[in-house]
């Protein structure tokens, strides 16, 4: 019998984000079109925010639930006022941390002309100014804002290669600019902002104590209501278990470490940062989960990570990679 079912598309395979590059990128976002790039954080699964189908999209390709909310990546200030509400103190965190890894959530300005679906039927929009040359091109080039999640299937773990990009949505995608590894490989902070209240809603690493220098007292969000994106109780997760605080590790367990002081172990083992720099850690995080996931036929066994600075947010992404599916 002949098979009449259409072929799979072919992966799309990583471009060198040169300027040529940039520039078809950017007609393919004005398309409609899903382009996975760079950011200082992780890789990010970008389609332009103001076009309901284009972010529609994002959804699909990731298998995301259309309850979380999606960044909308800026090239500025300038370009975030039109879509949020910039108070005094937004505008305070935006000149101290812009660009880089800190996403504001504000009210949602009226006429906001980004995408409803973008904001999960919320009041609020979610703006980040990335700091990575290839993001900042991509989207001045584009003209318009850049919904981006993490370009991975919705829950796992988030890329820091362009090559993790291929591996996990090759064949969803239109194009995939490779930019290098992610510098900061951790998702950015999230706070909400409204007037001159400041809520942490997802700990990244620009820290409480960093927030809290520039702009006051910052209140820490109640667990449940998923106001941003990364709230989900599971996320960042691999395919193996995941147990956490371990201080020895069982047989067909692969280890991730940190520091110098090991438990002894004969299996897969990564270690985050030999001498126990957090940094370090942070940007190592999601390639070393993905390198022993594959490895790890029951489980990968996690090292105690001091909760301190970073810390805090290496635990966040640790504790929802460990938690149950739902």
């Amino acid at each position: 019998m002949t098979d009449l079912s259409s072929p799979s598309p072919p992966p799309v395979l990583p471009v060198l984000a040169d300027q040529d590059a940039i520039g078809r990128a950017a007609g393919l976002l004005r398309d409609g079109g899903l382009v996975a790039f760079p950011t200082e954080t992780v890789y990010g699964l970008g389609a332009d925010a103001t076009n309901d189908a284009a972010v529609a999209r994002i959804f699909e390709a990731k298998g995301r639930p259309q309850f979380n909310p999606l960044i909308s990546h800026v090239s500025g200030v300038d370009m975030a006022e039109t879509l949020g509400d910039m108070g005094e103190t937004a505008r305070k965190l935006a000149q101290a941390f812009w660009p880089g890894p800190l996403t504001l959530v504000l009210p949602r300005r009226e006429g906001c002309p980004v995408s409803l679906l973008a904001s999960a039927g919320l009041d609020t929009v979610a703006v980040r100014m990335p700091d990575h040359a290839t993001a900042q091109a991509l989207i001045r080039r584009t003209g318009h804002p850049l919904a981006a999640p993490s370009a991975n299937p919705s829950g796992g773990v988030s890329p820091t290669t362009a090559q993790h990009v291929a591996d996990g949505l090759g064949e969803r995608l239109d194009m995939i600019l490779d930019g290098g590894p992610c510098r900061v490989g951790l998702e950015s902070t999230v706070v909400a902002v409204d007037g001159d209240r400041v809520r942490l809603l997802r700990p990244g690493t620009i820290t409480h104590a960093a927030l809290e220098a520039v702009c006051g007292p910052v209140e820490t969000a109640a667990p449940g209501a998923i106001e941003a994106p990364g709230m989900m109780a599971s996320h960042y997760a691999p395919n193996a278990r995941v147990r956490l605080n371990a201080t020895s590790v069982t047989p067909g367990e692969a280890l991730l470490a940190l520091g110098p002081d090991v438990p002894a172990h004969q299996g897969p083992m990564a270690n985050l940062s030999v001498t126990g720099d957090l940094v370090e850690a942070a940007a190592n995080l999601f390639a070393m989960l993905r390198a022993l996931d594959a490895q790890a036929p029951d489980g990968i066994a996690v090292m105690p990570v001091p909760h301190e600075g970073i810390g805090e947010a290496i635990n966040d992404r640790l504790k929802r990679a460990a938690a149950p599916r739902g």
